[in-house]
């Protein structure tokens, strides 16, 4: 689970910072276009992911004891 944690928020960091970029710096409008498409996606994703590694005690103890198996 420290693997997702840390990918949501390694994709959360790069996707804000993008953001603040083409918010900033005005680049051409193909690259604010591109950071659009990619990245504010990427940053609803991955606070999405942390919301879900995210858990109570009582969800830690069923995790370690019954795996999810699917369906």
């Amino acid at each position: 689970m420290n693997r997702l944690k840390l990918a949501s928020y390694l994709m959360f960091a790069i996707s804000v910072i993008g953001i603040v970029y083409a918010l900033i710096f005005n680049p051409a409008s193909w690259i604010v276009y591109g950071i659009s498409i990619v990245l504010i996606p990427a940053f609803l994703l991955s606070l999405g992911l942390i919301t879900m590694a995210k858990s109570t005690k009582e969800e830690e103890d069923e995790r370690t004891s019954e795996p999810f198996i699917g369906y």
